[in-house]
């Protein structure tokens, strides 16, 4: 069995959602299955472990696909001519494109249709792009793979995909996300709060995060408790950040806010794992990974009541309006001021970190594999 695998966002130093994905379930795909071949094809030059195992062969397919036009002639006649020269039984990508201009298999990953609900958040070219070809590629596919109840819904609703067409299959958490001891929380508070209670964010820096939103709560939390608590921005600035920038320069606590660039998971599983509390507040999630990875570090979060987020979050935060700063604001001073819910929703944590896998999702994809090849 030969699978070819869209492995264009496995990035050195970059891995963010659909990366780690891509990256945690073929790493055990190809681990625990030697007797398949796995033919990986990147846009650009790749890093040297991202070739897990010796059954996978390497290629680099150009040109590097990273502008609207590129996708088309990299999917629609790049890949192509590769699958064929291969000889592959199915092609999978992780990132919710497809080839419209191959016949042999295929299964795609559609995280989320956020650029349905809130095209405004993306530069024109990319959503005219997702919006014209997504419905396209949802109907060419074999199967779909997303990542929760909400996001097979959303399809169903906006593309009238029949739900037997698509599967489930869950994001997991690194295993470096863990609960820590009380020494490295306190080393890492003094290393990233100024030794002070913090709460984190962590994610790419744009509109759909709901980063100024955030700010503001944060601000009215700060003028009604006087509390010493911090707060930490963890990501990139991605698209259309210029008003998160400029309300981070006119913050009135500014001080007390702390924001980083991307991190390797060796830094931000301490920096989560060492947060009072995650605030996940985004307008649009298929999935929201930092929900699980706070989970799977016995930290609570105060996270969104839309989309995806209390399907992952279950008992273990406080839901919000993310559209209402000062319903932000309240499950903030509640989570610093309540103790008794802080305790509970912690000890909620295992029992709901339990629900997602990485290595039941890596093998549910692989049986999906197998059977979409033998039909």
């Amino acid at each position: 069995m030969k699978i070819a695998v869209n492995t264009r966002f496995l990035l050195k130093d970059k891995l963010e959602g659909i990366g780690w994905f891509t990256h945690e379930i073929f790493k055990r795909m190809v681990l625990n299955h030697p007797e398949v071949e796995f033919i990986f094809l990147f846009d650009r030059p790749y890093d040297e472990r991202f070739i897990f195992a010796d059954n996978i062969t390497p290629v680099v397919v150009s040109p590097p696909a990273r502008h609207p036009i590129l996708f088309k002639i990299w999917f629609d006649y790049s890949v192509p001519k590769v699958l064929k020269k291969y000889n592959a039984d199915i092609f999978i990508s992780t990132d919710g494109f497809a080839s419209l201009k191959t016949n042999i298999p295929q299964i795609t990953t559609i995280h989320d249709l956020a650029f349905e609900h809130y095209p405004e958040h993306l530069p024109f070219k990319f959503r005219y792009y997702l919006r014209k070809f997504t419905p396209k590629f949802a109907h060419k596919v074999d199967h779909i793979v997303t990542v929760s109840t909400y996001s097979k819904e959303d399809l169903q609703q906006q593309y009238n995909v029949p739900a037997k067409k698509i599967s489930i299959i869950y994001n997991g958490a690194h295993e470096e996300y863990k609960p820590l001891d009380p020494n490295t929380i306190d080393a890492t508070k003094k290393e990233y709060a100024s030794g002070k209670p913090y709460f984190v964010f962590a994610g790419a820096l744009h509109p759909r995060k709901n980063i100024e939103k955030l700010l503001a709560a944060f601000e009215v939390f700060k003028t009604e408790t006087k509390s010493d608590m911090q707060l930490l921005l963890i990501g990139r600035f991605a698209w259309k950040a210029d008003g998160i920038k400029k309300a981070l320069v006119h913050h009135k606590y500014r001080d007390d806010i702390h924001n980083y660039d991307y991190m390797n998971v060796d830094k931000l599983s301490k920096i989560i794992g060492s947060a009072f509390a995650l605030t996940f507040v985004s307008l649009f999630e298929g999935f929201g990974i930092p929900i699980l990875e706070a989970i799977r570090c016995n930290v609570p979060s105060i996270t969104s009541n839309k989309t995806s987020m209390p399907e992952v979050a279950g008992k273990t935060g406080i839901l919000v309006n993310p559209e209402s700063t000062q319903d932000i604001a309240t499950a903030m001073r509640q989570m610093t001021e309540d103790q008794t819910l802080r305790a509970k929703l912690i000890a909620n944590c295992e029992a709901q970190g339990n629900k997602f896998d990485w290595n039941e999702s890596s093998e549910t994809f692989y049986n999906l594999i197998k059977k979409e090849i033998s039909t």
